[in-house]
């Protein structure tokens, strides 16, 4: 019996979504219209990496890539743009790399992938700056160009969230490294959580899907009676045929038969743990974006406690003041 087509009548042409870049997934209010303003500031941050220094040109067969990944390999015409352009004319910008740390005249990327790999498969040297950098500081920098350049998609800055926490980054590393809030990043795991990172890879960047879609499909993809669906539609033939945003849409629309809107559920808690060197206080924080809560033990619990609810409304005016100076 010939099998049947599980992809059939769920990507018709007049239902795509007609493409948009990466800025206009995220929504122009609040925190975001905050992170979107602060750009410009982080542009000019990642070219303070590259000011000044001495440009190199590095065989590629010595660059390693990242130790953490930022981007879904997929078929891009932007790649392929951009390699056409540095064949024409060379590589105008320098990529940022680093001396291996285990690979003796070896060099890692910091940011620059796609000018690396570019380059590598037309066969010429890397234009490079190479500069003494720790775990913690390239990991910032290179979230700090991509967000401000590069036009990572959701999704691709939802995994680097991922993989940073996986590799024991803190919170406040993973907010810099991507110059997203608490609640933005919080989001970020969430949809990792619930997507298995197969289908992530099997999706795509889905370059014209925001966060909210994400979060959506998270959490349909969530239900335990979706599993086998999921599974089914992703390793199907036809569906790796499709473009990204086509796949993702796909998946979604096999999901959700009825076309309702997916109701939100409340954001699981994002529980944190803080002491100090001296530990004398233990503080465990949960944090669901709406709620937020923090509970301390250890022997100086009750005093440290007193003083911050003492210092109230002080700490509260210097939070305003904080957050009406970066509105500005």
């Amino acid at each position: 019996m010939a099998r049947k087509n599980l992809l059939a009548g769920l990507v018709a042409p007049e239902s795509t979504p007609s493409p948009q870049s990466a800025s206009t997934a995220y929504p122009m209010r609040g925190a975001s219209k905050n992170m979107i303003r602060s750009l410009d500031e982080l542009a000019k941050q990642a070219d303070k990496f590259l000011e000044g220094e001495a440009v190199v040109e590095i065989d590629p067969k010595l660059i390693e890539g990242s130790f953490v990944s930022d981007r879904l390999e997929d078929a891009s015409e932007q790649f392929e743009e951009l390699k056409q352009a540095i064949a024409e004319r060379g590589q105008d910008t320098p990529v940022l790399l680093r001396p291996h740390p285990t690979l003796s005249g070896h060099y890692q990327v910091v940011f620059g992938h796609r000018r690396v790999r570019a380059a590598r498969e037309l066969g010429r040297p890397v234009r490079a700056v190479i500069k003494q950098l720790d775990d913690k500081s390239h990991v910032i920098a290179q979230g700090q160009e991509n967000s401000a350049r590069a036009n990572l998609t959701f999704i691709e800055r939802a995994l680097f969230a991922r993989r940073l926490f996986d590799l024991g980054y803190d919170r406040n590393v993973i907010c810099s490294a991507l110059a997203a809030n608490q609640a933005t990043v919080s989001k970020m795991m969430s949809v990792t959580d619930r997507i298995p990172a197969d289908v992530v890879e099997r999706i795509g960047p889905a370059p014209s899907v925001g966060r909210e879609r994400w979060v959506e499909l998270s959490l349909l993809v969530g239900k335990a009676s979706n599993g086998e669906k999921v599974q089914a539609l992703t390793q199907d033939a036809d569906f790796a045929k499709l473009e990204s945003d086509e796949r993702f849409n796909a998946l979604f629309s096999t999901l959700n038969r009825s076309g309702k809107a997916v109701r939100k559920m409340e954001m699981p808690a994002a529980k944190l743990l803080w002491q100090p060197s001296d530990k004398g206080v233990s503080a465990q924080i949960s944090n669901t974006g709406k709620a937020f809560t923090l509970a301390m033990k250890a022997k100086n619990a009750s005093r440290f406690g007193k003083y911050l609810s003492d210092n109230l409304d002080r700490l509260y005016a210097e939070f305003m003041d904080e957050m009406t100076n970066e509105g500005d």
